[in-house]
């Protein structure tokens, strides 16, 4: 279950002999960061404008095997690139806003590098983010960084898994004692800083604060966050209320860049804009324009006043919030079901309100919605490529995963065709936060 399935003790012997083979030192010397993929059941696309949001990790992600170089070289491979990355540790580095052409992605598996997008740039933007926290860094490393095995890793935050996962190593071999919290925001200086990507501290959260069984809640405005149990059979619930849940991904076969697609920036600063416009009109225009400085009572006395792209902006976010208040009640309460009809709702008004999204990931949610066994889906990430996640009835997982394979082979044949057929649909479970081995 869970943390145990991944990964797994062949996955670590294999990363581990990788970077013994390059090092020229004893596998007993390496270590292995863990940092799992995420996903967001309810909270989407407002933790950049300090929403509310839950989030939990599944048994995949990013491996990082490393041994300290006694020096200040880093050397890196990859299992999923060619080439080696090598740098100084301290070496200055420079922000380089990331501008893949043609579609192509450096983070997530089996995709196509550019040359302008060197995989390098995560671990270089670490480095960044702790010379720029004012930490003295003077031991390198030598890694080997891989992913989970035939995974597209594209909408489950393979950019904040790789991230996190260089920190951790870094931190690893310097003897820096860092918190999750500050690794956060270590994150956030990659990200917002280093590659110039207007997202908010979800992502990173997720999966430095997750625990196994749980779902993490966290307000993004005050930076609080919770962790609440998965659901058990209540006192007073029968049976038929209470579902033992799995985690499905459908993936889309889209692989276009996240950073190299404006519409992702474009709506964050709409939803500023919202929030400018409706902090003037209750009279508060010194407050920054982020809409978690917005009362809902003001919202809803001058949302008549916003632009129709700015109104539905400003009514995803405060409906979004609603909603993660209302899933938190039922996941505590066992009641996967209703559960899942919110998250439903939110893909919903991700489509129709944030206005994100592209065909084949609108045509994807709507299989898994009439999917026999399916709680709820949505998008997982922007919507602009990856995949769909669904909240299945465990005894109906095999079952589920088929239908939504046969279906969408039907509809996207071309970008089905293209799709490992192994894992065009995975069943999950959740997972545990990143931790160094």
């Amino acid at each position: 279950m869970g943390r145990l399935s991944w990964p797994s003790e062949a996955e670590l012997d294999d990363v581990k002999k990788m970077v013994a083979n390059v090092s020229g030192r004893g596998v007993e010397e390496v270590k292995v960061v863990v940092s799992p993929y995420r996903i967001c059941p309810l909270g989407a696309h407002i933790d950049h404008q300090g929403g509310a949001v839950s989030a939990m990790t599944i048994n995949k992600g990013i491996l990082l095997g490393f041994v300290a170089s006694e020096s200040q070289q880093v050397l890196l491979r990859s299992g999923q690139f060619q080439g080696e990355v090598r740098f100084r540790i301290d070496e200055i580095q420079h922000p380089r806003p990331v501008n893949c052409k043609n579609g192509e992605d450096h983070t997530s598996n089996g995709t196509t590098i550019h040359e302008e997008c060197q995989w390098g740039n995560y671990a270089r933007g670490a480095s960044y983010a702790l010379q720029r926290a004012g930490n003295l860094l003077k031991q390198g490393i030598v890694g080997y960084i891989c992913g989970s095995e035939g995974l597209d890793s594209s909408g489950l935050s393979s950019s904040a898994a790789v991230g996190i996962a260089y920190l951790l190593a870094f931190e690893c071999a310097n003897n820096l004692k860092v918190s999750p919290t500050e690794n956060i925001e270590l994150d956030r200086l990659i990200e917002n800083e280093y590659l110039g990507l207007k997202n908010g501290i979800l992502d990173p959260s997720a999966i430095l604060l997750s625990r196994y069984g749980c779902l993490t809640y966290m307000n993004c405005k005050t930076k609080e966050h919770k962790l609440v149990k998965s659901p058990k059979l209540q006192e007073n619930q029968s049976k038929e209320e209470h579902r033992e849940y799995k985690i499905l991904l459908a993936f889309s076969g889209l692989k276009q860049a996240l950073t190299s697609n404006p519409g992702y920036n474009r709506r964050v600063s709409e939803c500023q804009e919202a929030a400018k416009a409706l902090l003037s009109a209750s009279g508060n225009n010194l407050m920054e324009p982020v809409l978690c400085n917005v009362e809902p009572e003001a919202y809803e006395a001058h949302k008549d006043k916003l632009e129709t792209n700015l109104a539905r902006r400003a009514e995803h976010y405060f409906s979004e919030n609603v909603r993660v208040t209302k899933g938190l009640e039922a996941w505590s309460s066992g009641k996967v079901e209703e559960f899942g009809k919110l998250i439903s709702a939110s893909g919903l008004s991700s489509i129709q309100n944030y206005e994100c999204g592209c065909e084949p990931l609108i045509q994807l949610y709507e299989v898994l919605l009439k999917t026999p066994g399916v709680f709820g889906a949505r998008f997982s990430g922007a919507g602009f490529r990856g995949c769909c996640l669904a909240f299945v009835d465990a005894n109906h997982a095999a079952e589920a995963a088929s239908f939504v394979k046969d279906e969408y082979q039907k509809l996207q044949p071309k970008l089905a065709n293209q799709l490992n057929q192994e894992t065009a649909v995975l069943i999950c479970e959740a997972g545990d936060c990143a931790h160094v081995i």
